[in-house]
């Protein structure tokens, strides 16, 4: 007897990373698609670097803004910016290097993310791992969440470039990973703050550095989405087919932007499009919200997307 189809639910997403304590600008502006209100999504998800400094004064705007945001869940990671949320990076390196006599209260910082207003409002902090979720709208996912990155000028949540902290089976032999990603078909959605190597991941120098390794796990996981930051060049949206290897960037319309508050992306069943297909094609989406200059002025992501729901046929 054949299998029967999975019954899926359309799932909307609001996607921004790097905001780097920037505040909304007021819904009047005209000049700004980073403005209040965020798109409305069933989740919300940040990429990481959530400030500039990892400093407690500027979690506090980005956490207040989450918490307003209209969104059921709201999953939030760290980036390498945020490094009091590396206990162990801050207490060997960042507390020197970048605050000197500003010492954090590191257990503080993570509380306000951990603790109760945060549960009440939705947000979910996540360090590396798997973690699955049902929403109201009877739709289950589940998420590989990681914060880390290759060295970064000696910034927070960093690996060696030939440590391979994302699959299984590593080429080093002196590393082995702690928290893979698993193959095909475990995870739905991948957020890491880094990119994958080739995928939206070019400096304005013309360097493509995203993780291989990152890449390789991707390529076997085959996620319907996998959103990232940290290249703030490298922000907007591409749709991989893996089985006829080969991709496209997404496209879109300056003023259209504005005028909506967000890049929009429909690649469910009843988008009017061609739907993604889950195993042979992921989206790729680099959410920088900052561009190269630190200036807010790219758009949010409004992602619809198909998941499995919890009434499977």
């Amino acid at each position: 007897m054949a299998s029967q189809p999975i019954q899926t639910v359309k799932t909307r997403f609001c996607i921004i990373s790097d905001t780097h304590t920037t505040s909304l600008f007021p819904s009047t502006d005209s000049e700004h698609s980073y403005r209040d209100p965020l798109p409305t999504a069933d989740v919300l998800l940040h990429a990481g670097d959530i400030t500039t400094y990892g400093l407690m004064q500027e979690y506090r705007p980005i956490f207040e803004m989450l918490c307003k945001a209209d969104a059921e869940l709201k999953v939030v990671i760290a980036g390498n910016h945020d490094i009091t949320l590396d206990e162990h990076y801050y207490q060997t390196t960042g507390r020197s290097l970048m605050h000197g006599n500003m010492e954090q209260d590191t257990d503080a910082i993570k509380a306000m993310w951990t603790g109760q207003e945060a549960k009440n409002a939705g947000i979910i902090y996540l360090e590396e791992g798997i973690s699955t979720f049902t929403l109201k709208n009877g739709a289950r996912f589940t998420i590989y969440t990681s914060p880390y990155q290759p060295e970064f000028c000696n910034w927070a949540f960093p690996y060696e470039r030939d440590e391979d902290r994302f699959n299984p089976v590593s080429q080093n032999p002196y590393y082995e990973a702690k928290n893979p990603i698993p193959s095909f078909p475990a995870i739905d959605i991948i957020m890491t703050h880094g990119p994958p190597a080739g995928i939206l991941d070019e400096t304005q120098n013309g360097d493509e550095v995203g993780c291989e390794h990152l890449m390789k796990a991707v390529r076997r996981c085959r996620p319907r989405l996998h959103c990232f930051g940290h290249i703030h060049e490298g922000w907007g949206a591409q749709r991989t087919d893996w089985i006829k290897d080969r991709s496209a960037i997404l496209t879109f319309d300056p003023d259209q932007l504005i005028r909506d508050g967000c890049a929009a992306v429909d690649v469910s069943k009843d988008g009017g499009g061609e739907p993604l297909r889950f195993g042979q094609e992921t989206l790729f989406v680099n959410a920088a919200i900052m561009n190269v200059a630190y200036r807010p002025v790219n758009a949010p992501f409004r992602v619809d997307l198909d998941l499995p729901s919890v009434a499977r046929l």
